[in-house]
C-alpha cells in the first residue's frame, strides 16, 4: 500500500495489493510513524527514497519553513503560528491525508460524516484514502456522500480479480484544495487495485491575488467578550462564520441565552437557600426577561418574512404548455415528446432540466381533444350554464418530471418571485392523465392524499385499482385486469398452446403479464420464456432477450409493453432479419401511429390485439386543423410542433427557410389531424364530460347532500374532494349511446374490440376489427369474432401454428415430457381395450365390457362373439362328419333290415343291434346340437342328449356283449343260463341303464342346469359364447356313467373275445370299447385346456369318434359278409367252431 502526493499537479495513487516485483525499494511505515508525519521535517522523511528508483515521491511543500520557526506551546498561552494559521480560514495549514482501511464503507458513513462535523483535522483533510470499501455498483455515490469531498472509488470487478467479495479503494478529495480532479486510470487485475487521480494545485499558487475587506473586531473587544463565556469555547463562534455581523447576532443570541440562564441559576439558588425575597425578585426578572426575548423572536420572524416570500418552488417552475383560464380549471398531464435519455440524480446539487425528445403525434391530440371537450362544454346549455371551464395541460416525460407537473396543478403556483409574498394556490377541480401507468402511479398516489380527481384515458395497469393506494384515480378505459384474461382467451381460440412473454420493466409490463400468464395457465397455454426491458436499459439486455426469441420454438410472442419497447425491439430483430414471428399487443402499442416511422413496422404486420371500442366525434377533426402557434405564443412545443410539420423555421435560421404565414393544417395529412381512429381520444373526451357532469351535479344539488355539505356549494367556495365524491356516483350517457359510470375501483365496464394490423400506408397502421370482447356478459359468451378476412404474419398463408408438441391424433395420449411445461409431450398410443377419441386427449378411456377398441384405438366396437357356428370351416367339417356318421348308420340300417332274415344278423339279437344304430344314429345327431348360438335350450338338450343316446348306445353294447357271454356258457350240458337273458331281460336291461341316466340328467337340470354364458375372462378382445355347466357334479356324473358302462363292457368284451366261434362279436366290441374308451380318457385333458370354441368342437369329436368307433368296429365286418362275402351267412359257417 502506498500513496504519493506531487505538487502542480498532483497525482494521488491508492494501492490495495502490491507485489514485490512492482519496486525496487519497499518503504514500509508504522501507524505512529504516519501519524507524526506533520511535525518531523522532510529531512526526516525524504532520505529514506531514492528517486532514481522509487516510483513515487512525498513532496510536502512549504513545510519545512513553516516547521522550522515552530516553538513549543507555553502553558496557558496560545501558539502564535497556529493562531495565524487557523485564521485564514479556509484550510489547515498543511496538506493532511487520512488513511484507513475500513472493512465495508457504507457501515462507517455515518461515522465519517460525524468526523466531517466535529474533527476539523478530518474535515480539512486534502484527501481521504480508504481500503477494503466493500463497494459494488448497486452502492450509488450518493449514499456515499461527505459534505465539500468528491468521491472517486474503484470497485473490485469479479471478473478481472476473480473475486467477489472484498477489496476495493476510493479517495475522497477535499474540494477546497483540490481542482479539476480526473481520474487518469483504474487497475483491477488479481493482484493489483489502483486508482490514479490528477488533482490538487495549490489556490495560493494558482489563482490571482485577491483583495478583500474584512470587519474584525479589536483584540481588546475580542477579548472582553471571551471574558463573558466561563466555559464556552471562542474557536466555536469563529468557526460557524466569516461575517462579522453573524457572528455579533451570534454571540448576541448566545449572550442572552446565558443571561436567562443565569437568571434561572439565581431563582434555584434562592429556593434552594429558603431566601423568599431573592427568590420572588428572580422570577420576577426572569419571567420580564422570557417576554423580552419572544418579543425579540417574534420581531425576527416578522422581519424575516417581510424580507422573504412564505414560500418558493425548490426546483426550476416551468409555464403549462397550453393554458387558459376560467371559473374552475381543470388540469392536464400529457407527454408530446416520449423519449428522455437515462439519468441518476447524484443528491448533491440541483439537478438539471432533462429535455425530452421524439414527437408524439397522439398525445398532442390528445390534449387538443380535452381542449376541444372543455370548449364544447363551455357552449353547451345543458351542462355547466353559466360556468366557464378553463385548463391548465403540462407537457413533461418521464415519472419525476410528470410527478412535478402534478404537484404544480395541485399548488396551483403559476409565478413566484423572491420579492413578493405567495399568493393562495388556486388548485385544480380534476386531473386528466397519464397516459403511463407507471407515471401516472407516481402522482395519483400523492394526490389521492389531497382528494383531487385523478382520470386516465389510458392508464390500464390493475394495479391502478386499489382504493387504499389510489383513494381518488379514475378512468375511462378497462383495467388491464381484463385485457390479460381477453388476451389469453384469444391466444386459446387460434389454438397457440406455446408463446413467448415480453414486457417493461415498470409496473404496467410486470403486472400486465403476470396477470396473462396466470390466465394463460388457466386456459391451458404453456409459456416458453418471459423477459422485460426498458427502452432507457442498457443495449446488452435488449441484444440478450432478441437472442432468447431467435433459439426459441415458440411462433408467437406476447407483447404487453409500449410503443418505445416494441419499436426498439423489432428494429433490432429486423437488423438481425429474424423474421415469421406472430405478435400479440396489448393496447398501449397495438394502434399507435409512431410505430411505421421505424425500419421494422414490416414485422409487425398480421399481429392481434385488444383495444378500446373506436368512436366517432363530430366537430374534432375541424378543430384540429386549426391549430395555430398563435393560439399560444408562450407554447415551445407547438412552435415546435409547426416547424416539424411544415420543415420551416417561425424564426430567422440558417438551417430551414422561414415560415411565410400561409402553413394551415388543412393542407397536411399525418396522425394528428386524422381523426379516422380516436379510440384514445374518446376516453378523453369522456372523461372531460365526466368531471363536467359531477361539477353540474354538484352545483344543481342533485347528488346526496349528506356526503358533500347541508348545502349547494358555491361556485368560487367549490373544493376537488367535493367534485371526487359526486364523481363516484356519475352516470350518464354519449351522444353515441355509450353509458358512462365508474365502479367501486373507479373503472369502466370493459369492452374492447380485437384488432388486426393489415398494413402500413403513409405512415399510418391500417387495422381491421375482427372480433369482440364484453367482460359483462356471461363467461362463454364474453369473447366473439366477425369472420373478417385476417391478415397474418408474413410468409403464413392461414393461422400460424405455435405448439410445443404436435397434437395427439385420436388413438393416443398425451404424456408430459420430464422437466418440461404440460405442453411438451410425447403421443403414447392407448393400450388395448382403452380408446381416445378426440385430439389431445389426456387419457385414454376403457372400453365398456361388451366392446374393445378397434385396430386405431379411436373407438370402441363390440367384442368378437365366439362360438362354433356352421359359418366356419370347422363347424361345417364337423357337421359334415356328423352327418355322414348318420348316413353310415342309415346304411347299416338298411343293410340289416334288407337281410335281416340271415344267420349274420340273427346271430346276436337282430333286435338290440337295430336299437343300437338307432342309438348311433342319434349319438351323431346330437353332435349337431354343440354347433351354433348356444341357447338355453341347446344348452341343456346337447348334454343331456349326449348323455343318454350314449347311455343307451353302451346298454346295447353291453347287452349284446352280455348276449355273446350268456350264449357260450348256455352250451353247457344242463345249463338254462339263456332263459334269463332273453330278447325280455335283454330290453329291460338296456332300458334300466338308460333310465338310471335319465334319472341323472333329470336331478341335474333340476338342480343347476346348463345355461348359457359369455366368457369375457379368456379373451380380452373376443366374447366366447358357452353352455356353462351349472353343477359340474351333474356333468361329470353323466360322464362317469357312461365311462362306467364303457369299462364294464370292455371288461366282458375282452373276457369272451376268446370263445371259440367263426364268428364272434365280443371281439369286435372289444375293439369298439378300445377304441370309445381310448377318445373319451383323452377328451378329458383336452377338454380342460381347450380355448373357446375349440372345448366344443373337442366335446364333438370324442362324440363322432366314439360313435364312428362302435359302427365300424361292430357293423363294418358284419356289412362286409352280409354283401362281400355272402358264401360266409350261412347258419352252418356262423354257427361253426372255428372258421377256416
Amino acid at each position: 500500500m502506498a500513496a504519493s502526493v506531487w505538487s502542480s499537479p498532483v497525482v494521488l495513487v491508492f494501492l490495495l495489493v502490491c507485489p514485490v516485483s512492482c519496486f525496487s525499494h519497499t518503504i514500509s511505515f508504522t501507524r505512529g510513524e504516519l501519524l507524526n508525519i506533520r511535525h518531523c521535517t522532510p529531512s526526516d522523511i525524504l532520505p529514506v527514497f531514492d528517486y532514481s528508483d522509487v516510483l513515487f515521491n512525498i513532496v510536502v511543500g512549504g513545510a519545512a519553513a513553516l516547521l522550522k520557526h515552530s516553538r513549543t506551546r507555553k502553558r496557558g498561552k496560545r501558539a502564535g503560528a497556529l493562531i495565524r494559521l487557523r485564521k485564514r480560514g479556509f484550510k489547515t495549514a498543511l496538506p493532511s491525508i487520512h488513511l484507513a482501511n475500513l472493512r465495508s464503507l457504507p457501515n462507517k458513513t455515518d461515522k465519517l460524516l460525524l468526523l466531517c462535523r466535529t474533527n476539523k483535522d478530518f474535515s480539512n483533510s486534502v484527501v481521504l484514502c480508504f481500503v477494503e470499501t466493500w463497494l459494488n455498483d448497486f452502492i450509488p455515490d450518493s449514499a456515499l456522500h461527505l459534505p465539500g469531498y468528491l468521491l472517486f472509488r474503484a470497485d473490485r470487478d469479479a471478473e478481472s480479480t476473480g473475486k467477489s467479495r472484498g477489496g476495493g479503494v476510493c479517495f475522497y478529495i477535499n474540494e477546497k484544495w483540490c481542482t479539476d480532479t480526473t481520474v487518469m486510470k483504474k487497475m483491477r487485475c488479481l493482484d493489483l487495485e489502483a486508482l490514479f487521480i490528477n488533482s490538487y494545485r495549490q489556490k495560493l499558487k494558482s489563482a490571482k491575488p485577491v483583495v478583500r475587506t474584512v470587519k474584525r473586531w479589536t483584540n481588546e473587544t475580542e477579548l472582553a467578550l471571551q471574558a463573558c463565556f466561563e466555559y464556552s469555547d471562542w474557536s466555536v463562534f469563529e468557526a460557524a462564520t466569516t461575517d462579522l455581523d453573524e457572528l455579533t447576532e451570534t454571540v448576541t443570541s448566545y449572550i442572552s441565552f446565558s443571561k436567562l440562564r443565569q437568571i434561572r441559576q439565581a431563582k434555584e439558588d434562592a429556593y434552594r437557600n429558603g431566601d423568599k425575597v431573592l427568590y420572588r425578585q428572580a422570577r420576577n426578572t426572569l419571567t420580564k426577561e422570557i417576554r423580552v426575548a419572544k418579543r425579540n423572536y417574534s420581531k425576527k420572524v416578522l422581519l424575516s418574512q417581510a424580507e422573504k416570500p412564505d414560500c418558493r418552488p425548490q426546483w426550476h417552475h416551468k409555464q403549462p404548455e397550453l393554458e387558459k383560464d376560467g371559473d374552475l380549471i381543470i388540469g392536464g398531464i400529457f407527454s408530446f415528446r416520449t423519449t428522455q435519455d437515462g439519468y441518476q440524480d447524484s443528491f448533491t446539487k440541483m439537478p438539471v432540466l432533462r429535455p425530452c425528445k421524439d414527437f408524439s403525434f397522439r398525445e398532442f391530440k390528445l390534449a387538443h381533444t380535452m381542449m376541444f371537450a372543455i370548449d364544447k362544454i363551455n357552449k353547451a346549455t345543458d351542462i355547466l350554464p353559466g360556468v366557464t371551464l378553463g385548463y391548465k395541460i403540462y407537457n413533461e416525460c418521464g415519472s419525476t418530471d410528470i410527478l412535478r407537473a402534478g404537484m404544480a396543478l395541485i399548488n396551483g403556483v403559476e409565478q413566484s418571485q423572491i420579492s413578493e409574498n405567495c399568493t393562495k394556490p388556486q388548485t385544480v377541480q380534476a386531473i386528466i392523465g397519464h397516459s403511463g401507468s407507471t407515471p401516472t402511479m407516481s402522482f395519483a398516489r400523492i394526490v389521492g392524499r389531497f382528494y383531487i380527481p385523478v382520470i386516465s384515458h389510458f392508464a390500464t395497469c390493475a394495479c391502478l385499482s386499489n382504493r387504499k393506494e389510489y383513494p381518488s384515480f379514475f378512468r375511462t378505459i378497462p383495467s388491464d385486469y381484463h385485457q390479460s384474461r381477453a388476451l389469453a382467451q384469444l391466444v386459446r381460440h387460434f389454438g397457440w398452446m406455446w408463446v413467448g412473454a415480453l414486457s417493461n420493466k415498470n409496473d404496467y409490463g410486470i403486472n400486465g403479464i403476470t396477470t396473462f400468464i396466470m390466465a394463460a395457465h388457466e386456459e391451458g397455454v404453456c409459456i416458453e420464456y418471459t423477459e422485460a426491458f426498458e427502452s432507457t436499459g442498457p443495449y446488452n439486455e435488449l441484444l440478450r432477450i432478441v437472442n432468447i426469441i431467435k433459439t426459441s420454438t415458440s411462433q408467437v410472442i406476447m407483447a404487453f409493453m409500449s410503443h418505445r419497447e416494441i419499436k426498439m425491439l423489432v428494429e433490432e430483430l429486423y437488423r438481425q432479419n429474424i423474421t415469421g414471428l406472430q405478435w400479440i399487443g396489448s393496447d398501449a402499442w397495438i394502434t399507435d401511429d409512431s410505430l411505421a416511422d421505424g425500419p421494422g413496422h414490416s414485422l409487425l404486420i398480421g399481429s392481434v390485439g385488444f383495444t378500446a371500442r373506436n368512436a366517432q366525434i363530430p366537430g374534432l377533426g375541424p378543430f384540429l386543423q386549426e391549430v395555430h402557434p398563435s393560439q399560444f405564443p408562450n407554447s415551445t412545443f407547438l412552435r415546435e410542433f409547426w416547424e416539424y410539420v411544415f420543415d420551416c423555421s417561425l424564426t430567422q435560421s440558417k438551417v430551414k427557410m422561414k415560415c411565410n404565414g400561409s402553413e394551415h393544417l388543412r393542407d397536411v395529412q399525418n396522425s394528428f389531424t386524422d381523426v379516422t381512429d380516436l379510440r384514445i381520444s374518446d376516453n378523453i373526451y369522456k372523461a372531460v364530460y365526466a368531471v363536467a357532469h359531477a361539477i353540474d351535479n354538484l352545483l344543481s344539488c342533485e347528488q346526496n347532500k349528506s356526503s358533500i355539505s347541508n348545502a349547494c356549494p358555491k361556485l368560487n367556495q367549490m373544493k376537488p374532494w367535493q367534485v371526487l365524491n359526486v364523481l363516484k356516483f356519475v352516470n350518464f350517457t354519449t351522444r353515441s349511446g355509450e353509458n358512462v359510470f365508474f365502479d367501486n375501483n373507479g373503472d369502466i365496464p370493459a369492452k374492447y374490440e380485437l384488432i388486426n394490423l393489415q398494413s402500413v400506408n403513409k405512415g399510418k397502421m391500417k387495422v381491421q376489427t375482427i372480433g369482440y370482447y364484453d367482460a359483462s356478459l356471461p363467461k362463454g359468451q364474453r369473447f366473439s369474432m366477425n369472420n373478417v378476412l385476417i391478415v397474418w404474419r408474413e410468409e403464413s398463408n392461414g393461422v400460424p401454428v405455435s405448439v410445443c408438441s404436435e397434437s395427439c391424433p385420436p388413438g393416443t395420449r398425451k404424456a408430459v415430457q420430464k422437466g418440461r411445461p404440460v405442453c411438451c409431450y410425447d403421443c403414447i398410443p392407448c393400450p388395448p381395450g382403452e380408446i381416445s377419441n378426440r385430439t389431445d386427449s389426456i387419457a385414454c378411456l376403457k372400453c365398456p365390457f361388451a366392446q374393445w377398441s378397434n385396430t386405431r384405438g379411436d373407438a370402441c366396437i363390440p367384442k368378437e362373439v365366439e362360438f362354433l357356428s356352421y359359418d366356419e370351416i370347422m363347424g361345417i367339417l364337423l357337421a359334415l362328419f356328423s352327418l355322414v356318421g348318420v348316413f353310415f348308420t342309415i346304411v347299416t340300417m338298411l343293410i340289416f333290415y334288407t337281410y335281416r332274415s340271415t344267420p349274420i344278423v340273427r346271430a346276436n339279437n337282430s333286435e338290440l343291434s337295430f336299437l343300437l344304430l338307432f342309438s348311433l344314429t342319434l349319438c351323431f345327431l346330437c353332435s349337431l346340437t354343440f354347433i351354433g348360438r348356444p341357447t338355453e335350450w341347446s344348452c341343456m338338450l346337447r348334454h343331456t342328449a349326449f348323455g343318454i343316446t350314449f347311455v343307451l348306445c353302451i346298454s346295447c353294447v353291453l347287452g349284446k356283449t352280455l348276449v355273446v357271454l350268456m350264449a357260450f356258457k348256455a352250451t353247457l350240458p344242463g345249463s338254462n343260463v339263456m332263459k334269463w337273458f332273453g330278447p325280455l331281460q335283454q330290453r329291460l336291461t338296456v332300458l334300466a341303464f338308460t333310465i338310471i341316466q335319465i334319472l341323472i340328467c333329470v336331478l341335474w337340470l333340476t338342480v343347476s342346469p346348463p345355461f348359457p354364458f359369455m366368457n369375457l375372462n379368456h379373451y380380452q378382445d373376443k366374447i366366447i359364447l358357452e353352455c356353462d355347466l351349472g353343477s359340474a357334479v351333474g356333468f361329470w356324473a353323466v360322464l362317469g356313467y357312461i365311462g362306467l358302462l364303457a369299462v364294464i363292457c370292455f371288461v366282458l368284451a375282452f373276457l369272451a373275445r376268446k370263445l371259440p366261434d367263426n364268428f364272434n362279436e365280443a371281439k369286435l366290441i372289444t375293439f369298439s370299447m378300445l377304441i370309445f374308451c381310448a377318445v373319451w380318457i383323452s377328451f378329458i385333458p383336452a377338454y380342460v385346456s381347450s380355448p373357446g370354441k375349440f372345448i366344443v368342437a373337442v366335446e364333438i369329436f370324442a362324440i363322432l369318434g366314439s360313435s364312428y368307433g362302435l359302427l365300424f368296429c361292430i357293423f363294418l365286418p358284419k356289412c362286409y359278409i352280409i354283401l362281400l362275402r355272402p358264401e360266409f351267412n350261412t347258419k352252418k359257417l356262423v354257427t361253426t367252431k372255428t372258421l377256416h
